[in-house]
């Protein structure tokens, strides 16, 4: 199997930059340890007010077993409402 890479952009509602961000930090060291998890980098973009991850993971399985991760639900619970737009991108390099 070939890696899947993911490009989310998500752009904060309103004074919730800082709290998305906090928890967007969360995910990311929990995710870094997952197995299967080549990268899982977080970057601002010099508007200050869209986050964008850059991830890959082993395969397929790999990122739908992140899916379902503890850590991976209590982020989408915990920024449901702090989130004014979220953009995903999954990709294979060619």
């Amino acid at each position: 199997m070939e890696p899947i890479l993911i490009t989310a952009v998500l752009k904060p509602n309103p004074g919730y930059e800082e709290q998305l961000l906090q928890e967007m930090r969360k995910v990311q060291q929990a995710s870094r340890a997952e197995a299967g998890c080549l990268k899982y980098d977080l970057h601002r973009a010099t508007d200050e007010q869209t986050y964008i991850l850059l991830e890959a993971w082993a395969d397929e399985d790999a990122f739908e077993r992140h899916l379902q991760t503890p850590h991976y639900l209590n982020y989408r619970e915990a920024a449901a409402g702090m989130i004014a737009s979220r953009n995903l991108y999954k990709m294979k390099e060619i």
